[in-house]
């Protein structure tokens, strides 16, 4: 006897040798047959879809699910283009806050809004004596106040009160970590916000790190979100390359640095379980500080490295030799040469052709590093949102000659690369299906094109999201597609996209999400 039989709908299985089917068969959280195989059998519930579309599960390759839950219960500035507006926003922060010479956050800065950046002292005349961050939208920046820049050594570059980068790093190193509890609880707030958009699984893109975490235990964070009933998606976490330390190990085994007990990508379950290593090589467009090989347009800079190329080339060489599937960080197209050229050294040096490293964003690729990707069977993570909303201002300081090279999709495809989709939420829009619709019409919000010879097709967009993500992930053979003895784990959709006007598909309907076979509370988008 099947546990629940889904009918009467139009199921897009993403699985070449049965490509669509009306009904499904589920047993214990399994897909254990489709149409004629199941039709018949009896079921302790038959659901009645009513003509709905259903896709696997989306898989969202590249997550921020701690700082997307903080973000939603932060104060926030988004949407203010006057420097007076947010500096009432930050003065009614502080007022709350008590404690005197306590900190307080602010999130949604974004200085294209305010056509500069805000300065320590603009942000001292309403501190009050507390000490304020106010973090980038992008998460490669913030601004902070007087008090803050007061704690810091005084070798640590900033701008009149913004750091970047590694400033960033030692700012948000001052305050004292979040609590597992609170973690667990940010953490479940944005694992709802994922499955009302169809997403079933992800993964959290480093965790522990200067940069991005926000605990030295912070993998503990996502067991007790697991344990408390918190965590109702699948979710597999990237580590932080600055979290590996010299190891002793035997000298046959190679391994310079790793973390302790020699963890590594693979560890955990269908629920919870280590990905990859996370490696950063440069910043963000956002913040203008990914490392191109050429000066943004208009600036008379071209970004930054994290570090220096020897320094990040040997991280990879390391996380590699350590046996990590590898998730480097690189936007621009200079950060791209860096991370391509240490993962061909680390391969030279111990050929893995099995360990399916990854790039992520791969924000601007030239055309001539298409070749290398393919050649070392390197996946590009890329976040098609980011277009979508801020397409327009990322073609103009790229310029005409390389706006066509953003966030590629033929591209890839064409190279024979596998291109995964994901969000980088919650830096902007998570939702699949937008970020589909872009992948397939090229268009930001204000109707520019960008690099249209770069679309897809709404199927391989589709694959984007389910195969090639379960692929990125190493979840093959459980997921991504809607195939029998894979996890029941769906997307049920008020509309096929395959069926639509592309630039309807943002806009159609999640109308139910499935994990293990059972359908999820509804939350709001």
């Amino acid at each position: 006897m099947l546990s629940t039989r889904l009918t009467n709908a139009r199921f897009l299985t993403m699985d070449p040798d049965h490509p669509v089917a009306h009904d499904l068969g589920i047993w214990r959280g399994r897909i254990v047959g489709l149409d004629e195989a199941v039709t018949s059998l009896p079921a302790r519930e038959v659901i009645d879809l009513q003509g709905a579309t259903v896709l696997p599960g989306f898989i969202d390759a590249h997550v921020h699910l701690a700082w997307t839950g903080f973000k939603e219960n932060t104060p926030s500035i988004a949407g203010r283009t006057r420097i007076d507006d947010v500096l009432a926003v930050v003065e009614e922060a502080v007022t709350r806050k008590g404690s005197p010479g306590a900190w307080v956050s602010i999130v949604g800065y974004d200085q294209r809004a305010l056509g500069r950046h805000l300065t320590a002292a603009e942000l001292d005349r309403v501190s009050h004596g507390h000490k304020v961050f106010m973090m980038h939208d992008s998460g490669h920046g913030c601004v902070v106040n007087s008090a803050v820049l007061d704690l810091l050594p005084a070798d640590i570059p900033h701008d009149n009160g913004f750091l970047a980068e590694g400033a960033m790093g030692a700012a948000r190193a001052l305050r004292l970590p979040h609590s597992q509890e609170d973690l667990a609880e940010a953490i479940g707030r944005a694992a709802r916000t994922c499955l009302a958009e169809g997403v079933t699984a992800c993964a959290e893109a480093g965790i522990g790190g200067t940069l991005f975490g926000h605990s030295p235990v912070e993998l503990g964070a996502y067991q007790l979100a697991r344990d408390k009933g918190l965590l109702p998606l699948r979710v597999q976490l990237m580590v932080s390359a600055d979290r590996l330390r010299p190891v002793a190990a035997h000298e046959t085994d190679g391994i310079p640095r790793a973390l302790g007990l020699g963890l590594r990508t693979g560890f955990g379950d269908d629920w919870l379980s280590v990905g990859a290593l996370k490696i950063y090589t440069d910043g963000g467009m956002m913040a203008r500080t990914a490392a191109l090989s050429g000066p943004y347009e208009g600036l008379d800079h071209a970004g930054q490295l994290q570090d220096d190329p020897e320094v990040l080339a040997d991280t990879i060489v390391d996380g590699h030799l350590a046996g990590w599937q590898l998730a480097v960080h690189a936007i621009g197209d200079r950060a791209a040469d860096i991370a391509l050229d240490g993962l061909e050294r680390a391969q030279r040096i111990r050929p893995r052709p099995e360990a399916r490293h990854r790039i992520e964003h791969a924000g601007l690729i030239r055309p001539d590093q298409l070749a290398r990707f393919a050649r070392l069977g390197v996946s590009a993570v890329v976040q098609p949102n980011f277009l979508r909303y801020f397409g327009d201002d990322y073609a103009s300081i790229m310029g005409e000659e390389r706006a066509p090279w953003l966030y590629r999709g033929r591209g890839f495809l064409d190279h024979g690369i596998t291109l995964v989709g994901s969000s980088d939420r919650p830096v902007t829009d998570g939702a699949p299906l937008r970020a589909i619709q872009f992948m397939v019409e090229r268009a930001s919000l204000s109707g520019r094109s960008i690099g249209p010879d770069e679309g897809i097709t709404v199927d391989e967009a589709l694959s984007a999201y389910t195969v090639a993500g379960a692929f990125a992930c190493h979840w093959e053979d459980s997921a991504g597609s809607l195939t029998p003895g894979k996890r029941a784990d769906l997307a049920v959709l008020g509309d096929d996209p395959r069926r639509v006007d592309p630039s309807r598909i943002g806009d159609i309907e999640v109308v139910a999400t499935y994990v293990d076979g059972r359908e999820t509370e509804k939350a709001a988008p």
